[in-house]
């Protein structure tokens, strides 16, 4: 597995490789979930390149950025012991040569539910993946579903920019008690972890509205973002932990009727 950490190495190399690729953007800390899109693109392209970077644009809380899980050593042999070809860790100064004086801003989807209570995320999230697939120029392109406001936008966006990258959803997975899995997961006090599952068991009653499963979080402990449902399925955020370390928490679950 090569490891690519500047513009130049990850364009020579992709000038060097022929047939598909994929591409799996993550910022760390990788888990089952991200592995299940590694998975994905080795089954269906020639080549997989990864990538690790935490990408600071699309953090509005400063603190949630200082407290992002951090486990390079242990990401990288995961990522070689799955078979992937590459992986692109890029700096800052690599990526955003314009220090962020250019954006991709969508203007109506990405200002509600997480964007709602987080101004600049989505722009952030948009502006780094369309650099990222323009480096690597991946024929294909795995997203995880647990984001699924993020995956619409990230569609929405190559569609409209005409870029030739199929982008995938994977379904969203799970620990055994029913909760997303996610990197911030590491970041749960045992107590908090062991209430979490409550979180997706409550978004997935559907003899419950949005109304009441938002008041039954509170009850039980949860600070509750939002809990909404649209078209067939049903969005929801919560933060558990403490004000030094706040863990918030996003999931969503098709509605059945």
């Amino acid at each position: 597995m090569k490891v690519l950490t500047s513009i130049a190495e990850v364009r020579g190399y992709r000038k060097e490789v022929s047939g598909s690729v994929g591409f799996v953007p993550t910022m760390g800390a990788l888990h089952q979930g991200h592995l299940s899109l590694v998975e994905r693109s080795l089954n269906e392209t020639d080549h997989t390149i990864a990538s690790i970077y935490v990408n600071p644009t699309q953090f509005d809380n400063p603190m949630d950025l200082a407290n992002y899980p951090d486990s390079i050593s242990v990401d990288l042999e995961l990522l070689q012991a799955a078979g992937v070809s590459a992986v692109f860790m890029p700096t800052y100064d690599s990526l955003y040569p314009d220090d962020y004086a250019y954006e991709v801003n969508e203007k109506y989807f990405s200002k509600e539910l997480c964007g709602a209570n987080r101004p600049g995320h989505f722009t952030g999230v948009l502006t780094v993946v369309l650099k990222l697939l323009n480096l690597v120029k991946p024929q294909n392109a795995y997203f995880g579903e647990k984001d699924f406001q993020q995956l619409s936008l990230i569609k929405g966006m190559v569609e409209a920019l005409f870029l030739e990258t199929e982008i995938i959803g994977c379904p969203t997975v799970r620990e055994a008690d029913g909760l997303a899995m996610s990197s911030r997961n590491l970041k749960l006090s045992n107590c908090d972890r062991d209430k979490s599952s409550l979180f997706n068991n409550l978004l997935s009653n559907n003899l419950l509205s949005d109304e009441e499963i938002q008041k039954e979080l509170g009850r039980t402990g949860f600070e509750v973002d939002y809990v909404v449902t649209k078209g067939d399925r049903r969005f929801g955020a919560v933060v558990m932990g403490d004000d030094l370390v706040p863990v918030r928490l996003i999931d969503n679950v098709e509605v059945i009727s």
